[in-house]
């Protein structure tokens, strides 16, 4: 005998029908019932996760000539400039999730004309200024390894040149872009044939020079890891797991910060200014401290290899709202030994 005691909906808003449970047909069909609760249930979270993989921005490069555009999600991201007639490559413009450029425009610039939206060089290897483009830093290939996916990841190979316009360095990096806007950079550096010294200096390495409104003359705001602030005496020359410049963009508060990486040689100092540079650097032990600290020249020697890496986040809000300490995890995390 089974009697009925009425449907209900069950708490996953499924149908469920009742019976009491007084003979083991009434047994087999609550049984039953319950099944297909969990099942149905098990197709919506596999569902909802799959719209959630689906939905998942893709960042892809396209090379144009010379230059690589990269987008996220089809909206324009960056783009890396490396004609050969430049003095260095670069990345400009830099674009914020809303498409703001955060970046300072090449033209007409007030000062150091040499700030190109993001870039990788420093001053004193050899002597030679390539900060300052008083030298040439010319690249020989970009060769996108992923070129559509999340990460997206190309390899860049660029010479240091010396005085006779033969490479005293060359730089193999990949560069991984994330489609939140991470851009990780790894850096190989071999000397071309005798030694390379990298002097003591302040000029260099991995920079970043922010729009004018950003700026923290016009009320930008620049912290670090540690919870210092400002130019000087918080930010500027200190080292930091991270650094954020955040300001100003067309009434949005956006902002980008610089990520060191503990498995460089040594922790990195950070050249930041209310004038708006943004750049990172491990060859500067006595300019970043006032004399402080002795100066530490690194030598690279024929054979060796100096690998140096950096991480760069662009996000909108200020550093609490990006979670950029958060960010950073994740950086090191994908970042590898």
């Amino acid at each position: 005998m089974e009697r009925r005691v009425g449907n209900e909906l069950n708490s996953h808003g499924l149908l469920s029908v009742g019976f009491e449970a007084t003979t083991c047909e009434g047994f087999a069909v609550r049984a039953l019932s319950n099944c297909l609760c969990v099942v149905c249930l098990f197709v919506c979270v596999a569902s909802s996760e799959t719209r959630v993989r689906g939905a998942e921005k893709t960042v892809q490069l396209t090379l144009k000539g010379d230059s690589l555009d990269i987008t996220v999600g089809g909206e324009s991201f960056t783009v890396y400039h490396f004609a050969k007639t430049q003095k260095k490559p670069y990345f400009w413009p830099v674009r914020s999730p809303e498409g703001l450029i955060m970046t300072r425009s090449l033209e007409k610039t007030k000062d150091h004309p040499h700030h190109k939206g993001l870039w990788f060089s420093v001053d004193e290897v050899n002597g030679i200024r390539f900060w300052a483009e008083r030298g040439k830093i010319e690249n020989v290939s970009v060769e996108p390894i992923i070129a559509s996916g999340n990460p997206a990841r190309f390899k860049v190979v660029n010479h240091w040149l010396g005085k006779d316009d033969q490479p005293i360095l060359i730089e193999t990096t990949t560069i991984s872009v994330d489609a939140n806007r991470v851009i990780a950079y790894d850096a190989n550096l071999a000397a071309a044939k005798g030694p390379v010294t990298f002097h003591d200096t302040k000029e260099g390495l991995f920079g970043f020079r922010v729009a004018p409104s950003m700026t923290g003359a016009k009320g930008g705001k620049i912290q670090n890891a540690e919870g210092l602030h400002g130019e000087e005496p918080g930010c500027w020359g200190k080292t930091s797991a991270w650094v954020e410049y955040d300001g100003n963009v067309e009434g949005k508060t956006v902002g980008v910060a610089i990520f060191d990486n503990p498995h460089n040689f040594r922790p990195s100092r950070y050249h930041v200014r209310n004038y708006g540079l943004f750049a990172i650097s491990p060859f500067g032990e006595k300019a970043y401290t006032n004399g402080k600290n002795a100066a530490a020249p690194y030598v690279l020697k024929p054979g060796a290899n100096l690998r140096l890496r950096y991480g760069l986040y662009i996000h909108d809000g200020d550093a609490q709202a990006a979670d950029v300490a958060g960010v950073y995890r994740k950086y090191l995390a994908s970042a590898g030994d």
